[in-house]
């Protein structure tokens, strides 16, 4: 298949390239650099985007199969006054820009696959979250919602649009758990904010084959949670991890300490959502780390 991705340096992206490239696909990228997309990816075709600026450029887009939409602003930052214009803008008016490419295309691809987040559930406690819950409220979720209806807009060209409803990545080499890791390894993690908020996880191999799957599967169509089939509970995580590490994992780390450093960003570690894969399951999806204490290891290992 030929393929279009964006955000393809990334955590998810670059390992995105490399199983599609693996599996004998055509890889085209776009970026805002990409001459250093293309070294960094080895060698695959680059085409420059900036895709707050302008639509996706339509000559990268026709004849491609489908196309893979990462690209956005890191969300774990401090949600300052111009980070959230940024984190929103990257989402709303970047996917607005990629569908506008996609309608100027000549053959049009037939699938978008676009990347969005657990966060558009907002808090749900213990309760189980599938894919058929309606959004919440807060500034994640009004953030998903526009990134959703966006990329959903690309249907009325006559385009499969999946969307990817992404948990925590665990990759050792970025993201969330990495930002856990050096605190953790000093014997110092531990439950924060209470530990009963649940962390919808997923292993980076079994999101990335997630969005392999969907590319060229016509039944990968609407919203999915990407995220494995038993999401834990903060304090059951850090315990995992403390075990994956072989190092103590019980000192607490009070909610107001997370709001005072991270501001209202903390909501994303101090709430959570019981996100369950209903839909990719009732497809037949087999995720290659189901389980949580294999997959720290594999992750940290």
């Amino acid at each position: 298949m030929k393929v279009v991705l964006t955000g393809a340096t990334g955590l998810i992206g670059a390992r995105l390239v490399r199983a599609l490239r693996e599996r004998g696909d055509e890889v085209t990228v776009l970026s805002r650099d990409p001459g250093r997309a293309a070294a960094g990816l080895g060698g695959v075709d680059a085409v420059g985007w900036s895709m707050l600026d302008e639509p996706a450029p339509a000559v990268a887009l026709a004849g491609r199969d489908a196309v893979v939409h990462l690209a956005g602003e890191n969300v774990a930052q401090r949600w300052s006054a111009p980070a959230r214009e940024r984190i929103e803008a990257s989402r709303v008016t970047g996917t607005r820009n990629l569908v506008a490419g996609l309608r100027a295309a000549d053959p049009r691809p037939a699938a978008l696959i676009s990347a969005s987040a657990v966060g558009y559930y907002g808090e749900h406690g213990d309760e189980r979250v599938p894919e058929s819950t309606p959004p919440g409220d807060g500034f994640l979720a009004a953030v998903c919602v526009g990134w959703e209806r966006e990329a959903t807009a690309a249907s009325e060209l006559g385009v499969r649009v999946a969307c990817l409803r992404t948990g925590v990545v665990l990759d050792a080499g970025g993201g969330a758990l990495a930002r856990m890791l050096p605190f953790f390894r000093l014997g110092v993690g531990g439950p924060v904010a209470g530990g009963d908020q649940y962390l919808p996880w997923i292993h980076v191999d079994d999101v990335v084959g997630m969005y392999a799957a969907a590319v060229g599967d016509e039944r990968w169509d609407g919203a999915f949670n990407a995220c494995a089939p038993e999401p834990v509970t903060n304090r059951e995580f850090s315990k995992a991890l403390g075990r994956a590490l072989h190092r103590p994992a019980f000192a607490p780390v009070p909610g107001l300490a997370v709001r005072a450093l991270y501001g209202d960003m903390a909501e994303i570690v101090t709430t959570g959502q019981r996100a369950v894969p209903e839909r990719a399951l009732a497809l037949g999806h087999a995720f290659a780390q189901p389980d949580l204490d294999a997959a720290l290891a594999d992750a940290v290992g």
